[in-house]
């Protein structure tokens, strides 16, 4: 087979270099842009240094990059399709001459043509192998890239959306059974979009409320009655505009859903499928609408784990915050609008609290590290809390289309005044729990933790601080889930980990006490509500954690009859027999705490349990109990 071919050098050239390669450049020579090694460099011998076989093109002027690796393919298939032939064609001739086969044996004087096959043989294998390397490695090229834009179905049939949507799919979603385009009434679509804004939106504001209002406001201000079954086209809605609209009423539906063959979630799979047919734009690399169509995506996979699956989702999403830079603020040189720096902070702090959460509750590392990102904490610039007074202009029957362009913007009054947003504090709780999850889980266990009991008792004052300064105006409900977050973290901090394997009996009795609290709570959001701010199939996966847990505590036999043996009205005291009390702990804060909200030296994680009466066996027998019918309940 000939070794030079036109696949072999293939003349790739354009009419004017986009740039020249490193090595033209430096000796300022004329580069004409051949690939995959410009002229100058292939009469030099330097076909290996030229810019072009080192994939060294500028973001966005890439040189025939397909067309390249088309060529590459197919010049290493035609070599492969080569050396099978010649495989076959060595086979056939050594079963002929091979001493085991039926035909004569060969003299002594054809020694020497045996070894030549022998050693063409051998030449054969190394040549396929070679050339499947090759091959192989050649895929390298294709490396997948949230800024990349050869994720277009123009050039190629994979997207970046058909990928996320492949690898972390679990069951594929229905085919919707509405025709495409067509949308909810607007009586129907309203309050699901009202509630994801007052329920979800109020702890993850990563695009803004006002965007949205005015996306609902632009979808149904139609001249055509409110009956009409079919909007008329609207030009001006983008692809991202659709998967917004319909994965916030997929969120907003799921959200309120009590099991799975309720109409609200029935209705929640049909939003979702009919979002589906925008993915390769929404979800299209390099625009931040990337980000907020995979953090949506994200919510409803926490809601609906039987379609997708939550982990891989945050993932791909972190991979994208990294490759569009939102893990570093802009350098000062780079004046932005205040506003928009807001906004950013806002999207990049969303995907980090859902990066931590799943992570710890799939017992995971997470996507990146706390030294790996520069960004403040957002000052919710922008942030509205609609005030129960609104609720009138909320309701279906008095949004009616806008009278003018203001009118559209949102129908919320100019009068709401921003407050301190739920979002942030659950940004600052994050990162607390982001701290000691990778110091006690996530270290290298061969570096040895100094005193990691005291450490453990400091990242709980720590946290319990946060908690004390909570603001007074918070809602009861963002209070009672952050009361939960609170305890669960309480007793994952406490539990035995890779670099604090000891747990003092004192932790033990905390660990107690802490759980039966915690599946109290959540027994209780089950059989009334299981949705009064955000709880996700998660909560599920935490409630079997603390189960385990509370299990592991009282299998252990050194303390298990001493907190068996006491009662929920005695108080737990500071120490148990043989142990010591924790150590009086400085203040010492992984975000900033008001100096008011300062707690003494020496503060009790417990003091916010409620008493409970009874024996310590009747309040674990209960317990136990109550685990098991949360989870039945979560199951539905």
């Amino acid at each position: 087979m000939p070794r030079s071919s036109f696949s072999d050098n293939p003349l790739l050239r354009v009419s004017r270099p986009v740039s020249a390669c490193s090595r033209c450049r430096a000796a300022k020579v004329k580069c004409d842009g051949k690939l995959p090694a410009c002229t100058a460099c292939e009469k030099a011998g330097r076909e290996n240094e030229c810019s072009a076989a080192n994939d060294q093109f500028a973001r966005g002027k890439e040189r025939s990059y397909v067309a390249a690796l088309e060529l590459r393919v197919e010049k290493l298939e035609r070599r492969l399709a080569y050396a099978r032939s010649r495989k076959a064609s060595v086979a056939f001739h050594d079963g002929e001459s091979s001493f085991g086969s039926q035909g004569p044996q060969p003299d002594r004087k054809d020694s020497l043509a045996v070894i030549r096959d022998a050693i063409h043989r051998k030449a054969a294998r190394k040549r396929e192998n070679s050339d499947v390397n090759s091959l192989v490695s050649d895929f390298g090229y294709l490396s997948v890239n949230a800024t990349t834009r050869d994720f277009d179905t123009s050039v190629n049939n994979m997207t970046f959306a058909r990928l996320v949507l492949a690898a972390a799919g679990n069951v594929p979603l229905p085919e919707p059974s509405t025709p495409a385009g067509k949308l909810p009434p607007r009586q129907a679509s309203y309050p699901v979009v009202q509630y994801y804004l007052s329920h979800i939106h109020t702890i993850f504001p990563f695009f803004s409320e006002t965007s949205l209002l005015a996306l609902l406001e632009e979808v149904y201000h139609v001249q055509q009655p409110m009956t009409a079954n079919m909007p008329p086209a609207r030009p001006n809605l983008r692809s991202q505009d659709y998967w917004m609209l319909y994965m916030v009423l997929a969120i907003g539906s799921a959200v309120q859903s009590r099991n799975r063959h309720d109409t609200f979630y029935r209705n929640a799979v049909e939003y979702a499928a009919q979002a589906m047919p925008y993915a390769d734009r929404a979800l299209a690399p390099g625009h931040v609408t990337q980000i907020q169509s995979l953090l949506l995506l994200t919510l409803y996979s926490m809601l609906d784990p039987a379609h997708f699956d939550s982990w891989h989702l945050i993932g791909f999403t972190c991979r994208a915050i990294v490759d569009l830079g939102f893990h570093q603020d802009p350098p000062q040189s780079q004046k932005m609008d205040a506003a928009a720096l807001d906004a950013r902070r806002r999207t990049f702090y969303c995907a980090y609290a859902l990066d931590r959460a799943i992570s710890m509750v799939h017992a995971r590392a997470f996507s990146f590290t706390d030294d790996a990102i520069n960004v403040a904490f957002p000052s919710m610039i922008g942030v509205i809390q609609i005030h129960p007074q609104q609720a009138a202009l909320n309701s279906p029957q008095s949004l009616h289309p806008p009278r003018s362009p203001a009118a559209a913007q949102s129908p919320i009054s100019p009068s709401s005044a921003p407050v301190a947003s739920s979002a942030l504090l659950l940004f600052q709780l994050r990162r607390a729990q982001s701290h000691w999850y990778q110091t006690l889980y996530q270290s290298d266990v061969s570096e040895e933790l100094k005193n990691p009991t005291a450490y453990v008792w400091r990242m709980c004052a720590d946290m319990r601080e946060w908690y004390d300064a909570l603001p007074p105006t918070i809602p009861a409900k963002i209070r009672e889930m952050f009361d939960l977050e609170l305890q669960y973290s309480y007793v994952y901090c406490i539990a035995p980990s890779a670099r604090s394997p000891l747990m003092t009996a004192y932790g033990r009795m905390l660990m107690f006490e802490h759980v039966i609290a915690y599946v109290d709570r959540m027994m209780a959001l089950a059989s009334g509500g299981l949705n009064l701010v955000w709880h996700t199939y998660h909560d599920a996966l935490r409630v079997f954690f603390m189960g385990s847990q509370f299990v592991a505590v009282l299998r252990d036999t050194s303390t298990a009859d001493a907190i068996l043996a006491g009662g929920g009205s005695v108080p737990v005291p500071l120490a148990m027999p043989g142990d010591t009390p924790p150590p009086p702990m400085p203040v010492r804060t992984i975000f900033p705490i008001p100096p008011q909200a300062a707690s003494p030296n020496n503060p009790n994680p417990l003091s916010n349990v409620d008493p409970v009466t009874g024996t310590n066996i009747d309040r674990s027998i209960a317990c136990l109990e109550r685990v098991s019918w949360t989870l039945s309940a979560y199951g539905e």
